[in-house]
């Protein structure tokens, strides 16, 4: 009898050691990620271009890759995380230029994670598209029936082609807006530019992109005959609601070639009407477009029928004819 208790305590040992084995070769085979090549980089180091991050070579079957870009100096060196740069592709901005990139790659699986950072790419380039170097310039008299043409400036990176946009600018040269199919490299000068400055942008090419530049505006364009009145003459160009926000666009001639006030009148049915005042910095010469913008008073928001009245009042006290729009929202 004392035999059989033996051999059993001596089979209960064996099979707990059995079990024991067996747990620490699973705990010793439970282990997170480990990198043993590092990540790598793929792609060009110029701005403008993406690179792509290799996730290098791994031990215990990683299940998934996280990224985090991160731009060093010159050397490779004092390298911080870029934000959001959080992909397995990084496009390289104008903040890139003449620094190195790297990438930080942590491998994960069910027992923990590992990271590892590959080397830093050489130095990253400005783009190759071309970029101005001297601004676009008009030639031609800044006059109705007439003809103004473009030169495009100077540009690096040898442009292969060009393109054009003309563009009216109120009388103080804000305010810019393209003139529809005028996209030639010469433009004539007609009626509906009267009292506008004129200005083009010219978009440089090449195989590695585009660049844009403007020139200066051009003066206040002119009308062909002299234009003589007895009081200011006021026309609406456009008038448009943004929110609660109004912009009106208006062109006024006056051959005074003093500055005016502008009298922007809202109004609507059943209400009292309310009027703006508002003062021209620069002159009509005899012509100029300008754009005033405000928010009408609470009475005039909302659905319902609303008019936009301008006029134009001149130093000696000579008011224009009245020019209206009227919306129905």
């Amino acid at each position: 009898m004392q035999k059989h208790r033996t051999l059993g305590r001596s089979l209960a040992a064996i099979a707990a050691g059995s079990l024991a084995a067996l747990s620490f070769a699973a705990v010793a085979t439970a282990a997170a990620p480990t990198n043993s090549a590092p990540p790598t980089i793929t792609g060009t180091p110029r701005v403008g271009e993406t690179l792509t991050a290799q996730n290098g070579t791994w031990t215990n079957n990683p299940t998934s890759f996280q990224y985090q870009w991160q731009r060093c100096d010159g050397a490779g060196a004092s390298c911080t995380n870029v934000a959001r740069a959080v992909e397995k592709t990084y496009l390289l901005t104008a903040a890139d230029a003449s620094r190195t990139m790297r990438v930080r790659v942590l491998a994960v699986n069910a027992d923990g994670s590992n990271s590892a950072r590959s080397n830093p790419t050489a130095v990253v380039t400005a783009s190759a598209a071309p970029q101005n170097t001297a601004r676009p310039t008009i030639t031609g008299d800044a006059r109705v029936g007439e003809e103004l043409a473009v030169e495009e400036g100077t540009w690096t990176n040898t442009p292969t082609a060009y393109a054009y946009q003309w563009q009216r600018c109120d009388i103080d040269g804000t305010g810019c807006l393209p003139v529809a199919g005028a996209t030639g490299k010469t433009y004539g000068v007609r009626n509906a530019d009267l009292g506008f400055r004129l200005r083009v942008t010219v978009t440089a090419r090449n195989a590695n992109g585009s660049g844009s530049a403007n020139s200066a505006v051009t003066p206040i364009v002119v009308p062909t005959v002299t234009v003589t009145n007895e009081r200011p003459t006021l026309s609406i160009v456009s008038v448009r609601i943004l929110g609660n926000r109004v912009y009106a666009r208006f062109r006024v001639c006056d051959d005074t070639r003093k500055n005016l006030t502008i009298l922007a009148t809202d109004s609507r049915p059943a209400r009292a009407s309310h009027t703006r005042r508002f003062s021209t910095l620069i002159a009509p010469n005899p012509c100029g477009v300008y754009t005033r913008s405000w928010v009408p008073v609470q009475r005039f928001r909302g659905k319902g029928r609303y008019t936009v009245t301008l006029r134009a009042r001149d130093t000696s006290g000579l008011t224009s004819a009245p020019a209206r729009r009227t919306f129905v929202r």
